[in-house]
């Protein structure tokens, strides 16, 4: 049936219809003037048909499957590439869950072929030894199952917690409203899930359709990657520090920002690669500095200070404003404080702009990737923000106190 959305009417129902009834003619053989007839219908409903499915928020994967839609269940953990560069979603999600797994972040899982997702790709490739193209080919792809042969879903019961929050109903865009509340929590217990298991919240719901994400104990399928742990606090969703076994968790020696590909990746003190994850950092109006500096310190679920010499063109504000902790803060759940003065890496509540939009200076990270960097990060770790690109294989040396260099850029 043609969907219905807040702009349905008899009319637009009518034409989907008769699209639909074009699409089933030009699948059955005929002479050249039924063809001929049947491919004028396509060419005048088809947009009508498509408009209509975008307007109700059902996937186009989804209306161009006869059997459901392309990432359920079942045809995730049995993608497998049919073609070279196949760019199935149910395989992309797939892939995108193993190289989350193997510390090559994509941000969010959302089985789209996008620019985050073929950066993992070419990561992966090159730590590998493989030809570098971004592209699922076979090689990465046996050289990324290979590494990995573990389910890439699971089962997940929703717990009182995940359902009762607190919540963050409506989430202001004015920086000057967001400093009057209590709490920036999650919006719903949708949105805290998928960021839980590192996902887009339109995956989340096409993996469980009929699924009700606001009772307690409803079992889900998610993507089976590392949780970020979450606690109620009083006013919003908190994040719980990372505690590694006996400390004995990696150790992050370096951490390379590469500006001009937008990625962050971190090494150990022999110049191993640990992670790798895409990132959101300046902007020609304000740019990230350039140098090599150092973490100072840590703080989960910060607060957000802001500051009028910041001079942001959105705020209108002359007095200072402070935004109260919450994933829907600006600078997410976690800030990694460096020491060029008011820069850190942060953050975000916006995970599905990582990587294509710009900042207002800092490196942002979704926030499940900031709270992983945090909990290998540790006061006099070095931070290398670079302006040139730079491999990401390992490093030919860790960075000492005596290589350091000063800042080429001065910072507010």
């Amino acid at each position: 049936m043609f969907p219905k959305s807040p702009r349905d009417s008899p009319w637009r129902r009518f034409k989907g219809l008769r699209a639909l009834k074009a699409v089933r003619l030009c699948d059955k053989p005929g002479t050249r003037q039924v063809e001929a007839r049947c491919w004028r219908m396509l060419r005048l409903f088809l947009p009508v048909l498509a408009a209509g499915f975008a307007a109700s928020g059902v996937d186009s994967g989804y209306a161009a499957s006869q059997n459901g839609p392309l990432t359920a269940e079942a045809s995730i953990d049995a993608a497998a590439p049919e073609a070279p560069n196949d760019k199935n979603p149910s395989l992309i999600v797939k892939a995108e869950i193993l190289l989350d797994r193997a510390h090559f972040s994509p941000g969010e899982i959302d089985g789209l072929d996008g620019d985050n997702f073929r950066s993992a790709v070419r990561a992966f490739q090159e730590v590998n030894s493989l030809p570098v193209t971004g592209k699922l080919d076979p090689d990465t792809w046996s050289a990324l199952a290979s590494h990995d042969s573990a389910p890439v879903l699971r089962r997940y019961a929703t717990s009182e917690a995940d359902a009762s929050g607190p919540f963050t109903r409506a989430i202001p865009t004015e920086l000057e409203r967001m400093a009057r509340l209590p709490g920036l929590s999650y919006t719903s217990p949708v949105s805290e899930l998928a960021e839980m298991f590192h996902l887009s919240q339109g995956l989340l719901r096409r993996l469980n359709p009929r699924a009700d994400f606001e009772r307690a104990g409803t079992e889900i399928v998610v993507p089976d990657v590392p949780e970020m742990n979450l606690r109620p606090g009083s006013h919003t969703v908190e994040a719980v520090p990372r505690k590694d076994k006996d400390n004995e968790g990696p150790i992050a020696a370096t951490i390379v920002v590469d500006k001009p590909a937008h990625n962050v990746r971190v090494y150990d003190r022999d110049g191993r690669l640990l992670a790798f994850y895409p990132a959101t950092m300046g902007s020609e109006e304000r740019p990230a500095p350039s140098g090599v500096f150092k973490v100072r310190s840590v703080a989960w679920n910060p607060e957000y200070h802001y500051d009028p010499k910041f001079a942001w063109k959105e705020v209108r504000t002359r007095q200072k404003l402070t935004v109260q902790p919450g994933p829907n803060n600006p600078v997410g759940v976690v800030w990694i404080d460096l020491t060029a003065p008011s820069y850190g890496i942060h953050g975000s509540p916006q995970p599905e702009d990582i990587g294509k939009t710009e900042s207002h200076g800092c490196i942002r990270l979704t926030n499940w990737d900031a709270v992983d960097l945090a909990a290998m990060a540790r006061p006099g770790t070095v931070v290398r923000l670079e302006d040139q690109d730079s491999p990401v294989s390992p490093l030919p040396a860790p960075v000492s106190e005596g290589q350091r260099p000063e800042s080429r850029r001065q910072v507010p």
